[in-house]
């Protein structure tokens, strides 16, 4: 049999292969370039950063489900996950294909926004949930900050 776990860790993984993918490389040169705020000394981090947002994301989805696999309530819940996953996702490619650190910090301030308003639906039906959620919570602000921190530094990328 086939368990939970399974199924929406693998939906996760291939939203986060196929959505990660969509990347322009000429949008990546852009980037690249673009001045850093000097405090930003923690840029390599990144990616292992939101690995755990993804994985806590993950597991906080699975709990939901176990919670009370089946129902149409349970199924709005885990179409809610997806919809922060695509908002997280939509970050780079809307930044990058626009090279626009303005659509940059709008998109992950609305990835915030999805994720504060799906941890506090699911804290009703578990908790731990809600709590396995605080990463992307904690994360999202400081990577939509960096983002408006280097909007400040280049002004003609807005």
């Amino acid at each position: 049999m086939i368990k939970s776990w399974m199924v929406i860790g693998g939906v996760a993984l291939l939203v986060a292969i196929l959505g990660g993918g969509i990347v322009p490389p000429n949008g990546v040169k852009w980037f690249k370039r673009l001045q850093r705020p000097r405090w930003l000394t923690f840029e390599k981090l990144i990616p292992l950063v939101w690995t755990i947002v993804f994985v806590c994301g993950t597991w906080s989805a699975i709990l939901v489900w176990n919670q009370d696999p089946g129902t149409s309530r349970t199924w709005g819940f885990m179409a809610g996950y997806l919809l922060l996953e695509l908002s997280i996702l939509a970050y780079n490619p809307a930044m990058l294909f626009a090279r626009s650190l303005k659509l940059g910090t709008i998109v992950g301030a609305v990835g915030f926004v999805v994720g504060l308003i799906l941890a506090l639906a699911v804290w009703s039906v578990s908790s731990n949930a809600a709590l396995l959620l605080l990463p992307m919570l904690l994360w999202s602000p400081i990577g939509t900050y960096t983002t408006w921190a280097m909007l400040k530094l280049n002004p003609t990328e807005a």
